[in-house]
């Protein structure tokens, strides 16, 4: 794939491969974007969700984002950010619905599910296993039969387990007149479809390579993840003329952290134990929609309760016992 023309030369630490994925990400994403999405209305939520405080410092902070400034934009991870697991997961359950592939694979998505849910954090050789399981099912498929059934996935698996604490997080920044953009790396077609679905701007996902319409079984470059997400978050915002420090980045991971140290605004979102840390240390915002405790700095109210831990719990343990 041809250096895009529209980015300016820079040295880079991440590897080439990132940088690929990353810049082809980002080249997906302009060509998809959403520029006649309708808004939304936001979800019900607690005035504090909407403004920043700082208990310990008095006075509240000026509401952001702020409205007009379209210099800024909003970028949200997917994966237990605004949804409740991981997406890839959600798809193969769907994919096996309509027998694209056998019982024994499903196990696979279902278990890599649980733990995933149980653990709360991204593993890379499940999710490396989940994206080869993906790529090796999808090969030899259109790209368009694969959109249209994703869009029904949706509505199955998906739909309900968005965060509605982040999801009206994402709506501030649309009422505010900035695009916000979904990172991920889930396929973009997936992305792509959540964010139509929500009403966000458009989504940056892992690009699977295709050939007049079919898909190869190849990614271009490689998955969208970790420093490949703040490649794609760069170039995005070098194509949109964007200025980073103005923008805000949303993550629960800490592998998110190259995304998160590019913008000005970093949120740490249902943060896992390495990321909580690094939050605190460089003083980062803190939300956690998924119990009733607070997190630090600003409290907010559950978006789920421990129903789903323990649904998560009761399929590992189910499968751990038909191995037996």
């Amino acid at each position: 794939m041809a250096a895009l023309g529209w980015l300016p030369p820079r040295r880079r630490s991440a590897t080439a491969r990132s940088v690929l994925a990353g810049e082809a990400s980002a080249e997906a994403a302009r060509k998809t974007a959403l520029a006649e999405a309708p808004p939304l209305t936001a979800p019900e939520a607690e005035p504090e969700a909407l403004l920043e405080e700082r208990p310990e410092a008095g006075p509240a902070e000026p509401v952001f984002p702020v409205a007009g400034d379209d210099l800024a934009a909003a970028f949200f991870d997917l994966d237990n950010t605004v949804m409740q697991g991981a997406a890839i997961f959600h798809f193969g359950r769907g994919l096996y619905k309509r027998e694209f592939f056998r019982r024994r694979e499903l196990a696979r998505f279902a278990w890599q599910q649980a733990w995933f849910r149980l653990a709360g954090v991204e593993d890379p050789e499940h999710m490396q296993d989940a994206r080869d399981s993906a790529l090796s099912i999808v090969k030899g498929h259109k790209v368009s039969e694969l959109m249209a059934i994703g869009e029904e996935i949706y509505d199955e698996y998906m739909a309900e387990r968005i965060w509605p604490g982040t999801r009206a997080l994402a709506q501030a920044h649309l009422d505010a007149g900035q695009k916000v953009w979904l990172v991920t790396a889930a396929p973009v077609e997936t992305a792509t479809i959540i964010a139509r679905r929500l009403g966000l701007t458009g989504a940056l996902g892992t690009v699977a390579e295709s050939v007049d319409g079919v898909y190869t079984g190849r990614l271009v470059g490689e998955p969208l993840h970790g420093p490949a997400k703040a490649e794609a978050v760069r170039a995005l915002a070098t194509a949109e003329g964007l200025d980073l420090e103005r923008c805000a980045a949303y993550s629960d991971s800490h592998n998110d952290i190259p995304m998160l140290s590019l913008v000005g605004h970093p949120y740490a979102i249902n943060p896992d134990t390495k990321l909580r840390k690094h939050a605190r240390t460089n003083d980062w915002r803190l939300r956690d929609y998924r119990t009733g405790r607070k997190a630090v700095k600003v409290g907010v109210p559950a978006a789920a309760g421990v129903g789903a831990i323990a649904g998560g719990a009761a399929a590992a343990i189910a499968l751990h016992r038909r191995r037996k």
